[in-house]
């Protein structure tokens, strides 16, 4: 949960929330429909936004070995859902406590940063040809902050 929205629950245990807290739980409800939105397009979607990618990604490496195409593509895969996950939650240290601290790790000693920068690049595309921009915004700075921790560079663009 949200630390601003905890606050506000606990705010609440010994008066009534004034009418800025409550202007601050609306927007928080109301975003929570937009990324609850977001979250089911990505899953029930999820085959159509990834075998592109995967089959493009596969035409890119035609030298590198498919077991280890396979292992990035799923890595990719696991990305995604533990990012709109992390996107629903309003939560991005959720995406770096479950995912990113146990995959950078995978990442280094195999040395695939150059196969996850090339995913994630044709993972952006694919969601910018399907998503709104409203829905790209929710998921993109998850899905760039685990590019930037997965090859070792600081993201661009801070999450909120």
């Amino acid at each position: 949960m949200h630390p601003d929205l905890s606050n506000l629950f606990y705010k609440a245990e010994d008066h009534y929330l004034s009418n800025v807290d409550i202007k601050v739980f609306r927007h928080h409800a109301e975003s929570l429909q937009q990324r609850l939105a977001t979250y089911e397009l990505l899953r029930d979607r999820e085959l159509e936004i990834f075998q592109p990618v995967a089959d493009r990604f596969q035409k890119n490496h035609p030298i590198e070995n498919p077991v280890v195409l396979e292992q990035v593509i799923k890595q990719g895969i696991t990305l995604l859902r533990y990012a709109a996950m992390a996107m629903l939650l309003n939560n991005p240290e959720f995406l770096q406590h479950r995912v990113l601290e146990w995959l950078t790790e995978k990442v280094n000693a195999h040395q695939t940063q150059a196969l996850i920068t090339d995913l994630h690049e044709l993972l952006q595309a694919r969601l910018k040809e399907l998503l709104t921009d409203k829905e790209l915004d929710l998921i993109l700075p998850l899905l760039d902050q685990s590019q930037a921790t997965l090859v070792g560079v600081q993201p661009l663009v801070s999450v909120q």
